[in-house]
């Protein structure tokens, strides 16, 4: 009898505790990145439902385990580590911005935990890191599609207004290394807080460098005022945007002072606009249509970033398993496929898989987006 309820309890103690999938997210929810944040939340909230009503991934249901993170680096790490050692999930999802994935990005080696990041910075992914992947276009390809839309127009000299955040920092040296390349002089070189109240002093100073375009990069409500702020002074240089506004949320922010404004992003914002044949249409057009049906809200390439970043999660864990170097090597034999963001050829080298042509060039106009050809 002992040796039976030996048996017995060996079994029982064999048996997975979770015979679930669990996927953790973390998320600006609130704060000044809200508007990035929530539709990640919302579109990884949808894509799991979706995929549960089909029988889960390879036959077991996904839990998911979704924090805000307020935009704080030190939420995004303590939130982590809840995730990691407290709820016990295979991967994360997120964080939004990138001074907290950078935050939080030697917690995914230390825990192996994969983590598919939503945020942009380059150093995400440079250098490698096995267990950091990120879903959005770099801050680099950024700034290559915008110094050569300006070369085109023969446009030379460029202003500079970057945030003091992981993002603007990021930024800001790719906006500096890469202009011998394309040709840019930089005559001004100013940045703000996400805080701050008025842009007029950073902008007054800009104006006396008479710059032919001034590239202003941040998220959240910070680049509006930036955008007001140049409306108000009078400025009549080409105003840029990053891909960080890549929201109608922005042009609500910004009102009248969006008109004119110029930024890269991907071609979710203007799919219904691609040509029939595009490779991306079919995507694109699926994703935004059944957001907008469910959330009565404009689609926004953040939400494209969670939408990716699960894609891969997917994958990963149909061809690999929980098991975090398996998932991690599906992840990276993909091979090309296509996201929200572009066209992704995710490596063991690179895994982020997008380059330069996953961004179009986009102008605001009548409250709306409109592709530069």
């Amino acid at each position: 009898m002992k040796k039976l309820l030996g048996v017995v309890l060996i079994l029982v103690l064999a048996v997975p505790l979770y015979a679930e999938i669990r996927l953790g997210a973390l998320f600006a929810v609130t704060g000044p990145a809200s508007f990035l944040g929530l539709p990640e939340k919302q579109t990884l909230e949808m894509l799991v439902e979706e995929v549960n009503k089909e029988g889960g991934i390879a036959g077991e249901n996904v839990k998911l385990f979704l924090y805000d993170t307020k935009g704080l680096d030190s939420e995004a790490r303590k939130k982590f580590i809840r995730l990691v050692k407290k709820d016990k999930v295979d991967a994360v999802i997120g964080p939004t911005r990138s001074g907290s994935t950078l935050a939080i990005k030697e917690l995914a080696e230390k825990y192996k935990t994969p983590l598919l990041s939503c945020a942009a910075s380059k150093r995400i992914v440079q250098p490698l890191n096995k267990y950091v992947f990120k879903s959005p276009q770099s801050d680099t390809h950024a700034v290559g599609k915008i110094y050569n839309f300006l070369r085109k127009k023969g446009k030379s000299k460029v202003a500079i207004i970057t945030a003091q955040n992981g993002f603007g920092d990021s930024g800001h040296t790719e906006l500096l290394e890469l202009a011998d390349e394309y040709g840019m002089k930089i005559v001004a070189d100013e940045k703000f807080r996400d805080t701050d109240k008025d842009m007029t002093s950073q902008l007054t100073k800009i104006s006396e460098a008479n710059p032919d375009a001034i590239i202003c990069w941040g998220v959240g409500p910070a680049p509006a005022l930036v955008a007001k702020n140049a409306r108000q002074l009078g400025l009549d240089s080409m105003l840029i945007m990053s891909h960080g506004v890549a929201s109608k949320k922005f042009i609500g922010l910004a009102g009248e002072a969006a008109e004119g404004i110029i930024l890269p992003a991907g071609r979710l914002l203007v799919a219904d606009r691609l040509d029939k044949d595009s490779k991306y249409r079919s995507v694109l057009l699926k994703y935004k249509e059944t957001y907008e049906k469910r959330y009565d809200s404009s689609v926004s390439t953040f939400g494209g970033h969670a939408y990716d970043a699960f894609m891969m999660f997917k994958y990963g864990i149909e061809k690999g398993g929980k098991e975090a170097d398996k998932m991690i090597s599906a992840i990276e034999s993909r091979g090309p496929f296509i996201g929200t963001a572009g066209e992704f050829n995710i490596t063991a080298t690179d895994h982020n898989g997008l380059d330069k042509s996953a961004f179009v060039m986009l102008k605001i106009h009548n409250g709306d987006w409109e592709l530069i050809n």
